[in-house]
């Protein structure tokens, strides 16, 4: 597939597109790129119409130098829709992409009618412990590193996504209209408390917990997959 650009508010989004039938976003997590979902778009799902994008500042989409926000994905998400004449659509977000999905749910109800997040975490207290403790261990690392002359501004922004709460209150998530299915795995770095949470706030929501999976390995299990494809029919 042929990575095309579409200009979003102040920076160049990344897209891969495949497939036709009902339209379907794909938007992958932090420090990743479109390229997680190139089987979803050939394989799993190629009898939808795909799109898979790069969030600025990850993959083939370009940054600016400014700070990176989940609310600011979601933005360049809804102008990609503007762009491409995207009237409705389905989403699908893993992690920092899940995020992003329950923004767009909040803000554009109708633009997005079923929304699938996993292992999304709106508050940093959702990550376990011993994951944030080497996320801020790194993070520090990372400070002390660009004080001595590395450019390491990008890599330092895409730790801060995940060191700060994304925006989204409970009560935000409670207002929330649209179908959201929320997936997670039984050795998730986000833990199982948040997730319930989640759910319980997300009055529209359904949640589904794969067994013998991590937080990496859930995209790709077949369970998952396929209760995926139940959730789009």
């Amino acid at each position: 597939m042929e990575t095309q650009f579409v200009q979003c508010n102040d920076v160049n989004i990344a897209y891969t597109e495949n497939g036709e039938g009902e339209t379907l976003l794909l938007l992958h997590g932090n420090s990743e790129s479109k390229a997680l979902f190139k089987k979803y778009q050939t394989t799993y799902f190629f009898d939808f119409h795909t799109f898979a994008l790069d969030s600025r500042g990850h993959g083939q989409s370009s940054w600016n130098g400014e700070n990176l926000t989940i609310e600011q994905f979601c933005d360049d998400v809804i102008e990609f829709c503007r762009q491409k004449e995207i009237t409705k659509a389905s989403v699908i977000g893993f992690s920092d992409g899940g995020n992003t999905a329950l923004f767009l749910a909040k803000k554009e109800p109708s633009l997005f009618e079923n929304v699938i997040a996993l292992s999304p975490n709106t508050l940093v207290t959702g990550t376990e412990k011993k994951t944030l403790v080497l996320m801020r261990f790194f993070h520090k690392i990372f400070l002390i590193l660009k004080r001595i002359g590395l450019k390491l501004d990008l890599s330092i922004q895409r730790f801060n996504l995940m060191l700060t709460d994304i925006g989204l209150s409970f009560e935000d998530l409670a207002s929330i209209q649209t179908k959201v299915h929320l997936i997670y795995s039984e050795h998730d770095m986000i833990t199982e408390e948040h997730m319930i949470s989640l759910h319980k706030a997300i009055k529209n929501s359904t949640l589904y917990k794969e067994m013998n999976a991590n937080h990496m390995s859930e995209v790709e299990k077949k369970d998952v997959i396929a209760h995926i494809r139940k959730l789009l029919v």
